[in-house]
């Protein structure tokens, strides 16, 4: 995405994503985890049907998602990969003490800045995120289409 406003809709309290019974992926994860995600991430985005660059797209969101989860939200957490029409959701979930500042990722770190890219990083990579956050976790969800913008796919 390229848009100034990149997407995203916060919200503060409850998980109210709805999230299927049946997902694709559920792992669970910690910075040994690493490899394991982005592989069970690839392999399954590649069997959902998300071509090439789209499951290059859902690489870098998870990866950023689940290191952020690492580094502020408690060292672990779980993340979920399905379908839903034609967008890959991929949620990233942690028990830590809740993102403070929702509007985190919005503006281009300073290019000195030691940090701060990954959620800037996410919100210009998805089609929509939503940041769902309070003082026992967070819990956010990004999609991306699952074909490339001229129709092509994997399967």
């Amino acid at each position: 995405m390229t848009s100034a406003d990149p997407p995203a809709r916060d919200r503060a309290g409850p998980a109210p994503t709805m999230v299927p019974e049946a997902v694709a992926v559920d792992h669970q994860f910690d910075a040994d985890g690493l490899y394991a995600l982005r592989a069970a991430l690839a392999a399954h985005a590649d069997d959902l049907g998300a071509a090439p660059e789209q499951v290059e797209r859902l690489l870098i969101i998870g990866g950023e998602l689940a290191t952020n989860a690492i580094r502020h939200g408690g060292g672990s957490g779980r993340l979920r990969l399905w379908l839903d029409g034609h967008l890959l959701r991929c949620q990233i979930t942690d028990h830590g003490p809740g993102i403070a500042d929702l509007t985190a990722g919005t503006r281009q770190p300073e290019p000195t800045a030691l940090g701060g890219r990954g959620l800037w990083i996410v919100r210009h990579l998805c089609e929509d995120l939503v940041i769902e956050t309070g003082p026992k976790g967070t819990t956010i969800t990004a999609a991306v289409a699952a074909f490339s913008p001229d129709g092509r796919h994997s399967g």
